[in-house]
């Protein structure tokens, strides 16, 4: 049986950063990614300063710019039935963390595992689907796989990290149950076209209503990219109205959109994401750490999700890099990440559930948000408290920096010929 240093199952934001950040620091780590490749619609597209700030740390930060990509420069606040409310604008921020980056993740997703692929000690196997964990003496020891051809193996390790998301196999292979909260709406993503003439840049993200729904959409090169919310449980209601009906009701939201409903062919077009809101009450076990939405599902309100997992990678890296590069990894080192990111993670969840009661509780039951009027007063004439919110969207209650040994100069421009 093969070891390495660290095996992380999934190649997500987190799985990559970790693999990039720990191969940095010379440690031997394996990355295993279920898919052939990251190009899969209906992943989250944000890019908050906090994470643009790290990658500049990495000397990566001229590359990542070079990226295809829009700048989000304001919050928007939705209220239904009123007008959006700007609960701040990034420009109130010090340049050049003052946007956030909207991009399709595969392209973050492949900038991410180019940049680790430089590294000796770093292996990314895509197509290979974890199946089990490796335990002796009660200590998991490694991981057992399918590879592309389908045959069976295993893979040994002194530290196994479970970013595989909120179905996390790991997780569950490990006995660890997360504590979950109430989520008021789940959503359908799907495509519309673009026409030529609505290429411009993204400007915002302002929802559009109706009783007991919503829609959202980000642009792309020549698609949107539409989520549509409805209550929890909805997807009998929407099956039994078929695509007609479904298209209806997205006609009726986007009276401008409607001219491209045929885009929409079946409901097997649709991609259902079951919304969650949880996190566990031990991220780990002896030898396994789970990070990112393995420890904690986030809720799409607010879009913090993938930075908060970007956020638990840094964290790792910095403080298990000693222990991995010594040989062992110790249930108190693992206790360590857990202690670090707990706080952060308890306090972007209670945010979330509090926009879930105000705003989308009430949007889903039919109902006017409640939203109290003090608080859009403040936001809309207090520049403090909207200098404020956009400071903590873009970096959170506890930015992670790159490690030292992550560090590298970036590259000085080459002279033009």
């Amino acid at each position: 049986m093969e070891k390495t240093g660290c095996v992380v199952v999934g190649g997500g934001p987190a799985g990559l950063m970790l693999g990039l950040l720990l191969a940095r620091a010379g440690v031997q780590v394996t990355v295993l990614e279920k898919h052939a490749d990251f190009l899969r619609d209906f992943r989250g597209d944000t890019v908050h300063p906090s994470t643009i700030r790290l990658i500049d740390e990495l000397g990566l930060g001229q590359e990542f710019r070079r990226l295809p990509q829009s700048r989000l420069q304001s919050v928007v606040f939705p209220v239904p039935g009123g007008r959006p409310v700007t609960m701040g604008d990034f420009d109130a921020l010090r340049p050049p963390y003052n946007y956030i980056a909207m991009m399709p993740q595969w392209d973050f997703l492949n900038f991410l595992a180019a940049a680790a692929a430089e590294e000796p000690g770093f292996t990314l196997l895509t197509s290979h689907t974890v199946t089990g964990l490796i335990r002796d003496g009660g200590r998991v020891r490694g991981i057992r796989f399918r590879t592309p051809d389908g045959s069976q193996d295993a893979l040994e390790a002194d530290l196994v990290v479970a970013t595989d998301g909120r179905h996390s196999l790991l997780r569950d292979a490990a006995g660890l149950a997360p504590k979950e909260f109430p989520v008021p709406f789940d959503t359908w993503w799907f495509r519309l076209p673009r026409h030529e003439a609505e290429t411009g840049p993204v400007a915002g993200l302002i929802p559009a209503f109706g009783p007991g729904e919503a829609l959202v959409a980000l642009s792309r090169t020549d698609y949107y990219q539409m989520g549509y919310l409805a209550p929890k449980n909805a997807g009998a209601r929407i099956r039994a109205e078929g695509v007609e009906g479904f298209r209806r009701r997205i006609a009726a939201l986007r009276p401008d959109l409607a001219d491209r409903m045929d885009a929409i062919g079946s409901l097997e077009d649709l991609h259902w994401l079951d919304v969650r809101l949880d996190r566990l009450q031990s991220w780990h076990i002896n030898g396994l750490l789970c990070i990112g939405d393995a420890a904690h599902a986030m809720s799409p309100a607010g879009g913090v999700g993938i930075n908060l997992a970007i956020q638990d990678a840094a964290a790792t890296a910095a403080i298990l890099a000693p222990a991995l590069l010594r040989g062992r990894v110790t249930p108190a080192d693992l206790r360590r990440v857990e202690r670090r990111r707990r706080f952060p993670t308890v306090v972007v969840q209670t945010g979330q559930r509090l926009m879930h009661r105000a705003v989308f509780g009430p949007i889903m039951a039919g109902k006017r948000s409640r939203v109290p009027a003090a608080a859009l007063f403040l936001a809309r004439n207090v520049p403090a408290v909207r200098s404020i919110i956009p400071r903590f969207i873009a970096f959170g209650p506890r930015p992670e920096h790159a490690p030292a040994f992550a560090r590298r100069a970036e590259p000085r421009p080459q002279p033009q010929p």
